[in-house]
């Protein structure tokens, strides 16, 4: 297959508008990048174009919902995991098919063959499989793509091209990963944390090319073709390469399926930004999805305004308001209880009776106590010669062991004991330790169990 010419007139120097490539026929095209299920892959996922067994019908019209195929082979396959548990299934190979595999950070398409659900289309050697939940019969099978599931990551795909180029052109944050969720998208930019400026400014200078509605095309040229174009991110393979044009804005080698124009992404909607190794990973969604995140976000507001009262700009301030007070609230609390525990903690030390080997035990199952009360209580109590605090709270399965050294106990020991008695999780050193049961009902009897082994 011969290469198309492309002008050298189209290179891509930022927001200036340029002369357009001339658009190909599209032909056989093949997805490099493999994968088993949604996967992190590297962003300049590209394309070759070979012959290969299953004719890929999504590379010339993502548009594509129903189509007519040949069953090539249907064989039965490992069980997959479906809404009842484990289910039978069956490997279905094509000659041609508008369903799109993982890859590139695109999760697969489903759909229907025939009768049978699409559960799972996967990118292998052999061509393009379909994981179907029966037997298909040789011959011609008509499929129907599962099109709100397509739209939304053709949505969410071509969206991510446009935000990435974005943060690069503007502020030099290469992309370096792209994930497509159920919920949210991420992309993994390389360099220093993206200011909240640097976020919004690009969230908004995407969303311009958006609402401008430019064309998104497919193109093909080689690797040397691509890169005088300025292609946002070179590749090393060679021959002929599939890539995605967003006129005057980005041109990147993908394999994915993509909408016609900027202004079928919707909107772009940045969501967060968090530190993931040595990267930067950002998420946010297009289209339908920011539509619904927005709503969401606008209802949750309402509801907190009304809580809280005020204006609806005035939430932040509220929200400031109420965490100090929250704070000081938890600050006299914490003294009160810490005065408390001191005058009861005498108390109960008076109270306990001293066992033959000289130690006092003071040992409590607390029922309606305030859960921040054990920790000062028990740590009052300890100060007390020779004397051991065993504190249970009855509704939540917490305790807290802790003894003055000259006790001489070893409460790791005891610990490890009843947790080998009543499942719990919790650790500490041999003066003090803490626990949380894992089923409160078992309170009582690992009180009881620890106040046996001190007494040992």
């Amino acid at each position: 297959m011969e290469s198309p010419s492309l002008s050298e007139s189209s290179r891509y120097t930022g927001a200036k508008k340029k002369k357009q490539i001339p658009h190909q026929q599209k032909t056989l095209v093949r997805d490099d990048i493999r994968g088993g299920g949604v996967e992190r892959v590297r962003e300049n996922a590209c394309v070759r174009l070979f012959c290969m067994a299953t004719h890929r019908l999504y590379y010339e019209d993502s548009y594509l919902q129903n189509f007519e195929a040949r069953v090539l082979s249907c064989s039965p396959a490992e069980p997959v995991r479906g809404a009842s548990g484990m289910q039978p299934a069956w490997e279905v190979l094509l000659d041609e098919t508008a369903f799109y595999p993982t890859s590139g950070g695109q999760p697969n398409d489903l759909g229907l063959l025939g009768d049978a659900t699409v559960l799972d289309v996967r990118d292998e050697e052999d061509g393009i499989v379909h994981i179907v939940d029966r037997e298909l019969e040789p011959g011609r099978v008509k499929g129907c793509v599962n099109w709100p599931r397509r739209f939304d990551h053709m949505q969410q795909h071509t969206g991510q091209h446009l935000l990435s180029a974005m943060f690069q052109e503007r502020f030099g944050l290469a992309t370096v990963s792209f994930h497509l969720g159920t919920e949210i998208c991420t992309i993994d930019l390389k360099g220093g944390e993206p200011s909240r400026d640097q976020l919004i400014g690009a969230q908004r200078a995407a969303n311009k090319v958006i609402f401008e509605d430019r064309p998104v095309a497919v193109r093909y040229g080689t690797r040397e073709q691509l890169a005088r174009l300025g292609v946002r991110k070179e590749v090393e393979r060679e021959g002929l390469l599939r890539a995605i044009e967003i006129e005057t804005a980005d041109l990147q080698p993908c394999g994915g399926t993509h909408v016609k124009s900027t202004g079928q992404i919707g909107m772009i909607l940045v969501r967060g930004c968090s530190k993931v190794r040595q990267d930067w990973r950002v998420e946010f969604v297009c289209g339908r999805r920011a539509e619904k995140l927005a709503t969401e976000d606008f209802e949750r507001e309402r509801a907190l305004t009304g809580v809280l009262g005020g204006a609806l700009e005035e939430l932040p301030a509220a929200a400031e308001r109420l965490a100090a007070e929250r704070d000081a609230h938890f600050k006299s609390l914490r003294a009160a209880l810490q005065q408390f525990a001191g005058l009861w903690g005498a108390q109960l030390v008076a109270a306990a009776p001293v066992m033959g080997n000289g130690v006092r035990v003071v040992s409590q199952l607390l029922h309606g106590a305030h859960p921040e009360l054990l920790l000062p209580l028990a740590t009052e109590i300890a100060k007390n010669e020779r004397t051991v605090a065993l504190l249970v709270l009855e509704e939540s399965g917490q305790l807290v062991f802790a003894q003055h050294p000259g006790a001489g106990k070893d409460l790791g020991v005891v610990l490890k004991s009843v947790l080998a008695a009543h499942a719990g999780k919790g650790g500490g050193n041999k003066d003090f330790v803490r626990a949380k049961l894992a089923d409160a009902g078992n309170s009582a009897a690992a009180l009881e169990l620890a106040k046996a082994l001190v007494a040992d």
